[in-house]
């Protein structure tokens, strides 16, 4: 399958009661990284929701038939990050779209991270904020829990 030009970005999530707990993942190949799913669309998937319900398949195990939201949240990657594929894309292809979606899992212990993470932390809003490295991420969560407390309907 070859790399589609967009990436994906998957905030899992879980209410417990009055709280709402995110799932951060340590990252296996960056030192002390900390992001949530992230990956790239295949030139064989239908769309960005596709894409990103596969990511969190292969990443977490989450189910693809889980509640998944698309988030209004966007930015541009610069494909720096993604050499192999930029062989194929060219050299115009400067920077990719990132989708943001958010995915309500109802039981935690139920998540099995792949190889690409060394383990995932459930933590709410303000500890996720501050161990999130990019700023992509912070954006998506600083939505995705305001549309949840406010109640705002997907």
């Amino acid at each position: 399958m070859a790399r589609a030009k967009y990436q994906v970005l998957v905030i899992p999530y879980l209410k417990n009661g009055d709280r709402i707990l995110y799932g951060i993942f340590k990252r296996a190949d960056l030192e002390d990284c900390w992001q949530f799913i992230a990956g790239g669309g295949e030139t064989e998937d239908q769309a960005p929701m596709f894409s990103a319900k596969r990511e969190a398949q292969e990443e977490a195990g989450i189910s693809t038939d889980a509640n998944f939201i698309a988030l209004e949240t966007t930015c541009s990657i610069s494909t720096e990050h993604f050499q192999k594929a930029r062989a194929v894309w060219g050299e115009a292809c400067l920077v990719i779209p990132e989708y943001s979606f958010a995915v309500e899992v109802k039981n935690k212990e139920l998540i099995q991270i792949s190889h690409e993470h060394l383990c995932v932390e459930w933590v709410d809003y303000e500890t996720a904020k501050q161990r999130l490295k990019y700023d992509s991420n912070k954006v998506a969560l600083w939505e995705l829990d305001n549309k949840i407390r406010l109640g705002i309907k997907q």
